[in-house]
């Protein structure tokens, strides 16, 4: 796990939502709200997916960007070898 969530923490999902962390399961998943569209859960597998804490300003951002550009710029930066 790359970073440590905490519940109250903004983090990034497999999915590039902006996700607020409303807990942690005994299994590591992180589970949360989507601040994109309030889709719940949200759950993410903190030690196999990579995903990483937000600042407020980048969750602002992958809000009005919207998941598909930031994922596009992700691909961008981590091309497939």
């Amino acid at each position: 796990m790359q970073e440590l969530i905490q519940p109250g923490d903004i983090y990034e999902d497999g999915s590039f939502h902006p996700c607020l962390c409303i807990g942690i399961d005994d299994a590591g998943f992180a589970w949360g709200i989507s601040l994109i569209d309030g889709s719940y859960p949200r759950t993410t597998d903190l030690y196999k997916s990579g995903i990483r804490r937000l600042t407020i300003e980048q969750a602002w951002e992958w809000k009005t960007r919207g998941p598909q550009a930031i994922a596009a710029d992700w691909d961008a930066e981590h091309p497939i070898e």
